[in-house]
């Protein structure tokens, strides 16, 4: 009997250490907005829109988790292991970390004019651009997006770092740039995308932005980086499971 309570200690020890790890990420990304050196108005009410979509979505994330812990209490005296591995892959694939497909858009970046026809080298995208459109894509309910194959998720930064702009540690100095969006219904994304003013930000920047028709399946891969969460550890488990 103490060996199964041990068990059933261990499988719930290890659930709340994901869910955890998953609510960390997430306030994280609202705790430490991306620092930018100059902003203007309409900067600031984007960024004041995006933090307030983050705690909307925090709070829905929570009460999922509560429901899912009901869920587990439930099952746990039937087959706790079961109920763990199951209650992991929601939270695995909520978190970026398997590859998806979908109704979505592809979006292209590329140069408007040639270097020859310009007489001056081609500028880099500009963070502060890039995150322009996906806080864009966001407000237009985009459920999973990539830049140049590499996902997007909850703790994903672009920055200028030593003059190169990067995806976390990833360099988007080479064009094209593709984003792949997927998105619950592909067409409402595509006309808002397609009546957006966004491309005449990016011509300023001799950069043009191409919109694709609704794809009906786009993949869009896992996340492969490593997610580091500070100030948690696992939780010590004492002979008797508690």
């Amino acid at each position: 009997m103490r060996q199964t309570n041990w068990k059933k200690g261990i499988s719930f020890s290890g659930l709340a250490l994901i869910f955890g790890l998953m609510l960390a990420i997430q306030y994280q990304t609202i705790k430490e907005p991306v620092i930018r050196d100059t902003r203007d108005m309409w900067q600031l009410r984007e960024d004041l829109k995006t933090e307030q979509q983050l705690q909307v979505e925090l709070l829905s994330e929570i009460r999922k988790y509560n429901d899912i812990i009901q869920t587990y209490k439930t099952e746990e005296n039937q087959n706790p292991e079961a109920a763990l591995k199951e209650t992991l892959n929601v939270l695995k694939k909520e978190a970026g970390l398997t590859e998806v497909t979908g109704q979505g858009i592809i979006i292209t970046i590329d140069t408007l004019f040639s270097e020859e026809l310009i007489g001056s080298p081609i500028p880099k995208i500009s963070p502060g651009l890039l995150n322009r459109l996906i806080n864009e894509l966001n407000s237009y309910d985009a459920e999973e997006i990539s830049i140049q194959g590499r996902r997007i998720i909850n703790s994903s930064v672009i920055r200028d770092i030593n003059g190169q702009t990067k995806l976390d540690n990833y360099n988007l100095h080479t064009f094209p740039i593709e984003i792949k969006v997927i998105s619950e219904d592909a067409h409402k994304i595509y006309n808002r995308m397609s009546a957006s003013t966004t491309d005449e930000d990016f011509a300023i920047d001799n950069l043009r932005l191409a919109v694709s028709n609704p794809i009906e399946h786009v993949t869009i891969p896992a996340y492969d980086g490593t997610i580091r969460v500070k100030n948690m550890k696992p939780l010590e488990l004492n002979e008797g499971g508690k």
